[in-house]
């Protein structure tokens, strides 16, 4: 190095600063910039929908809007007056079997009630189901109407605007570590739009663990400090409470915000200072569990309320936080998946943000099931100790736990081995699992106890004992400790040897080998979260509603009812009804998988238009290639039928060499399109006007694809 001179190199620096002897200073991307190199994220495509993981399989129970529940056997091709056409079969009570023509596709729903638990079948015909959703429907209405209630007496309050970003905030963002996810930008957008809002933020933000919620706290945390403001950030568990002191600290390690946590960890001459500092106004942000919301904890200028995982609170703790959400802005995270259709319900009644874009690197997690062997759990442990990794051993025994740790010592010796479970003092417990987190062990033998819980991105293996016995939905959750890294993390489901599985068992097992890709939780533990979601949102008691009509409908009433509430309820006009006598379906030739096909019929159903239908038929050739005849019919069927919504159309039907379309009674097309289309369509075409105007077009030695272009061309004029 030449004095005077400047030379630029690659060197994984986090900030710059000066060196007295030799004089050198250095400067990174910080100094330079105003910002470090952020880790790019790879393009993701935003969250799962709903509409991919609720696929139907043969067997599974479907709810009938109109009929009710009953059992989906399939999609059949019949052929009736010489032509072919799809349907969905539903078995209902007693045999009887319903015929859904694939057009009607969109009232029928996957049913998703309580995990294990068989649904009753209707009767076709049978009044009962009408009264069951009669009941649900004022259950829903009563629901909305508390929650319109609640949401405007808190829009009717005063509260704290705070100041717009300042240069410190936009210092703090920059220094975020990771490219943000589009989803995450949003949330954190609308929580700061609401702390300048003049009245108190009540915002609920959703997404798995590890999809940055906690960095949408920590931008709002810093948003108060710098206007002046304290933050109290409530958590479940004092472990969490650690961790979230960790985090808080190193992203505003150069900012003077003092943070603070408040635990049992404390000893009493410790809280007591930190207490008096927070009456003072010494601390800006407190972390800690209940404790912070005892009557000795004084602060001195609240501002901001962030509940991580409200749910896991009890009743009295969640009464006094209802006093501090009066007059202050409260954020609450959860990682309770909340599925579209939960979101548009709600969507008039909370404030929600819901992040569904995965994290950045991660690795779907390798999964075995297998018979439980001492050689392969040796080897298991032993490798994941090897890269420097911890491990998680389930055992859900707890009188035996002990003896299995030590039979786990004799086996794996080189291994330091922790037990934790419920039954133990919770302080012996705390400290086994802060020890654990901070790599003095590298095998925790647990209980469920860490099903949900602990983010720790060193344990990168998991073994469960007995998974036979374990549920479909528990067994994802155990899944869901491991694999929060950027390394390929493994688990392993082992039963004993000999043992004859159920076939439920068997089931379960095999599924959660099947779905090892990111968000293919919701796939599996679909019923329970749905239920679970429901239970934390909305409240225990409407457990029982969702369960008696299914998710979908639940949502889909509870929607409705907040809409009409709000007096936003538009009057839906009926779907035009499309009776071709043309084959148009999907044959077995082309797509062979009726799972595959109620997927398409779905996408079909959907079709608003030239360019979605142009996109759906690109997709089609792609996965299955050139469509024949049929499926092109099907296609164009569509079209027509988005064509004529638009136009209100009441019906198209096809029958002795005419066709003839219907409009809505009270429709008028506009006269000089009329006009021009008979002058083309000289002697083919007829107009009636009147109360319901209607076209008839002669079509007479017409084959299939000429009927349908010539009605397509029709249509599309009049809408142009």
């Amino acid at each position: 190095l030449e004095p005077g001179s400047v030379m630029a190199g690659g060197l994984p620096l986090s900030s710059g600063g000066e060196f007295l002897s030799p004089r050198l200073v250095y400067l990174s991307e910080l100094e330079l910039y105003g910002r470090p190199h952020r880790r790019r994220l790879r393009p993701v495509e935003e969250g799962v929908r709903i509409a991919s993981f609720t696929e139907l399989k043969v067997g599974d129970y479907v709810v009938h809007t109109t009929h009710g529940i009953g059992q989906y056997l399939g999609v059949e091709t019949l052929e009736v007056q010489g032509v072919h056409r799809d349907y969905l079969v539903i078995r209902y009570a007693g045999e009887d079997r319903l015929y859904v023509p694939t057009d009607q596709v969109n009232l029928v729903q996957k049913y998703l009630g309580v995990e294990g638990v068989a649904p009753k079948l209707y009767k076709l015909g049978g009044a009962e189901w009408s009264r069951v959703k009669a009941r649900v429907k004022e259950s829903v209405r009563e629901l909305a109407d508390s929650l319109l209630k609640l949401y405007a007496a808190r829009e009717a309050q005063p509260g704290h605007a705070f100041a717009p970003d300042t240069v410190w905030q936009k210092e703090l963002e920059d220094s975020f570590p990771y490219e943000e996810t589009p989803d995450q930008l949003r949330a954190i957008q609308e929580v700061k739009a609401d702390m300048e809002r003049p009245r108190p933020m009540d915002r609920l933000v959703c997404g798995d663990v590890g999809y940055g919620k906690t960095e949408v706290a920590v931008r709002a945390a810093f948003k108060a400090v710098m206007d002046g403001r304290q933050v109290a950030v409530l958590v479940p568990t004092t472990i969490l409470a650690q961790q979230h002191y960790t985090t808080f600290t190193e992203r505003f390690g150069s900012f003077p915000v003092k943070v603070a946590v408040l635990s049992r960890f404390q000893t009493p001459k410790e809280a007591e200072e930190i207490l008096k500092q927070v009456r003072e106004g010494g601390v800006d942000v407190l972390i800690g569990t209940h404790r912070i919301l005892q009557s000795d904890v004084q602060f001195h200028r609240l501002g901001l309320v962030v509940v991580d995982e409200e749910q896991r609170f009890g009743v009295r703790q969640k009464e006094r936080l209802k006093e501090l959400r009066k007059n202050v802005d409260v954020v609450t995270l959860t990682a309770t998946p909340i599925p579209r259709t939960m979101h548009m319900a709600l969507a008039g009644v909370r404030d929600m943000s819901v992040i569904e874009t995965p994290p950045e690197g991660r690795y779907p997690i390798r999964t075995y099931v297998l018979e439980y062997s001492d050689q392969a759990v040796r080897e298991a442990v032993l490798r994941e100790i090897g890269r420097e990794g911890q491990v998680y051993y389930v055992y859900n025994h707890v009188r035996s736990i002990d003896r299995e740790a030590v039979r786990l010592s004799q086996l794996i010796p080189e291994a330091r081995i922790a037990v934790a479970h419920g039954q133990m003092p919770e302080g012996r417990l705390e400290e086994v699992m802060l020890d654990f987190l901070n790599g003095e062990y590298d095998v925790l033998l647990c209980s469920t106890i860490i099903e949900s819980g602990l983010d720790i991105p060193n344990v990168n293996t998991l073994i469960v004992y007995d998974a036979d016995r374990f549920g479909l939905a528990q067994l994802y959750q155990l899944r869901g400790r491991v694999g929060r890294s950027n390394r390929v993390a493994y688990a392993y489901f082992t039963y004993r040897r000999e043992k004859i599985l159920t076939e439920e068992a068997e089931k379960r097992l095999g599924a959660i080998r099947e779905f090892t890709e990111l968000g293919s939780g919701f796939k599996i533990a679909m019923r329970d979260l749905e239920i679970r979601g429901a239970g934390n949102l909305l409240g225990p008691e409407q457990h029982g509603f969702v369960a008696a009509v299914g998710f979908e409908l639940y949502c889909r009433l509870l929607e409705d009812a907040v809409k009409e509430l709000k007096g936003q309820k538009e009057p839906e006009l009926p779907e035009p009804t499309l009776d071709l006598a043309v084959d148009a379906y999907l044959p077995e030739t082309y797509i062979p998988d009726a799972r595959q096909k109620v997927e398409i019929y779905k996408k079909i159903l959907a079709v608003r238009g030239e360019d979605e239908a142009r996109e759906l038929t690109d997709e089609l050739i792609d996965r299955f290639g050139e469509p024949p005849g049929p499926v092109i019919a099907l296609l164009r069927v569509a079209r027509i039928k988005a064509v004529a919504r638009r136009l209100h159309v009441q019906s198209v039907g096809a029958g002795r060499g005419v066709v003839s379309v219907k409009f809505l009674p009270g429709v008028r097309p506009p006269a000089e399109k009329l006009a021009a289309l008979m002058r083309r369509y000289r002697g083919r075409l007829a107009v009636t006007v009147g109360h319901a105007p209607h076209l008839r077009l002669q079509a007479a030695g017409k084959s299939d694809s000429e009927l349908l272009e010539a009605l397509e061309k029709i249509l599309a004029e009049l809408a142009d």
